[in-house]
């Protein structure tokens, strides 16, 4: 757990990030869960299991960074990721995938980052705290 103060607390420094795991594969969030409980600043306060779930909890929890998979049922994470930018456009997206050719569509889609699945959580980690592109 985080705390009270967020990422653009009064004090500007980011203190803490709430995040939202959207994949299809519960093993893969599982997975995810663990790496991040073990980094300070970050607190997981939701899952999805497709992408129309994962738009309904971002609406729900108005998280600060969304790791979304690229290929899930009923709403794929290029869709949803059109969907949380268009409507959200302050929250980080994270596209997570082994579909790495997909890679610049997530991000012409809005995505922030494309982290390949099976790249070391360092990758993620460091996509999760990098700097907005625009602001």
């Amino acid at each position: 757990m985080c705390g009270a103060a967020r990422v653009g607390d009064a004090t500007g420094v980011m203190t803490c990030s709430r995040l939202l795991i959207a994949d299809d594969r519960a093993r893969t969030r599982r997975a995810l869960r663990a790496v991040l409980a073990l980094q300070p600043g970050l607190e997981l306060i939701g899952e999805a299991a497709d992408g129309e779930e994962a738009i309904t909890e971002v609406e729900r929890l108005q998280p600060d960074i969304v790791i979304l998979d690229i290929r899930m049922p009923r709403l794929d994470g290029i869709a949803a990721t059109m969907q949380i930018k268009s409507r959200w456009p302050w929250i980080r997206v994270i596209a997570h995938s082994l579909a790495e050719e997909l890679s610049q569509a997530a991000l012409a889609a809005g995505a922030d980052a494309f982290v390949p699945k099976g790249a070391p959580s360092t990758e993620l980690l460091s996509a999760l705290w990098a700097p907005p592109a625009s602001q």
